[in-house]
């Protein structure tokens, strides 16, 4: 069983996976601070200086708070500026990646536009084929009487 966990584990599409997901991990990590600390402090100066996050509708009389983090201890509560931050970050993500992929499709299409472009090598004439014309050019050159 030990053996068999190893070829699944050295298996490329294993690995592949694990990369992935580390790097989407990290990659998500940078399109929040994106979001929070460089794209949502512009909208907000826009739109008369408002933080999206702690934007919310209480649902319960009880909630009287003026943040969301208080105002969820208090209660219940329609929390639609997170939901807005949540949702403008998955649209710069979403983008971000139909550019890479476009453009990783770009490249595919360079590449198969070049090997197309570029003159496939002729095979190697046959040894009797090759020594029948070193013969004839050799003849070609010979002076005539």
């Amino acid at each position: 069983m030990l053996n068999e966990f190893k070829a699944f584990i050295a298996r490329g599409n294993v690995m592949d996976l694990a990369v992935g997901v580390i790097i989407g991990g990290a990659f998500g990590g940078i399109v929040k601070s994106l979001v929070d600390d460089l794209i949502m402090p512009i909208v907000g100066a826009i739109f008369g200086g408002f933080d999206f996050s702690n934007y919310f509708l209480p649902l319960s009389s009880a909630v009287n708070a003026q943040s969301l983090a208080a105002a969820r201890e208090q209660g219940a509560v329609f929390a639609y500026g997170s939901f807005l931050t949540v949702l403008i970050n998955f649209l710069i993500l979403a983008w971000i990646i139909f550019l890479m992929v476009k453009g990783v499709n770009t490249l595919r299409a360079q590449v198969e536009r070049q090997e197309k472009a570029a003159p496939e090598e002729l095979p190697a004439p046959a040894a009797d084929v090759q020594l029948l014309t070193e013969i004839r050019d050799l003849l070609a050159t010979r002076p005539t009487a």
